[in-house]
């Protein structure tokens, strides 16, 4: 079942934000991720990962920094995947400078 009282299970959650990432939808993937904030259900790196794949593709390069802040504030660890996806959508906006900041966090 996808939905139980604890929310949904984590990797249907991981794979549909995947294919949120996929699609470009970077805004419906951090309006999921926020819904699963809200609703205090617990969440992963692989769910904060799936999201910056999305900010990544869209060149979204500030959600995508705001993510690894959130992600810092959750307790959560950043992998290597969280800081290059980061520096990925950094890189694709243009944004190159900024990405050199990741580094500095």
């Amino acid at each position: 079942d996808a939905a139980s009282p604890q929310g949904p299970d984590a990797r249907t959650s991981t794979r549909v934000l995947s294919g949120l990432a996929k699609k470009r939808a970077a805004d419906v993937a951090c309006l999921s991720l926020s819904w699963h904030v809200i609703r205090k259900y617990e969440l992963n790196r692989y769910h904060y990962n799936a999201v910056l794949d999305a900010c990544a593709k869209s060149s979204q390069w500030e959600e995508a920094l705001q993510l690894l802040r959130e992600m810092a504030q959750s307790m959560l660890e950043s992998d290597a995947i969280s800081f290059s996806t980061a520096i990925s959508a950094c890189d694709k906006a243009s944004e190159w400078k900024k990405a050199l900041h990741v580094f500095g966090e």
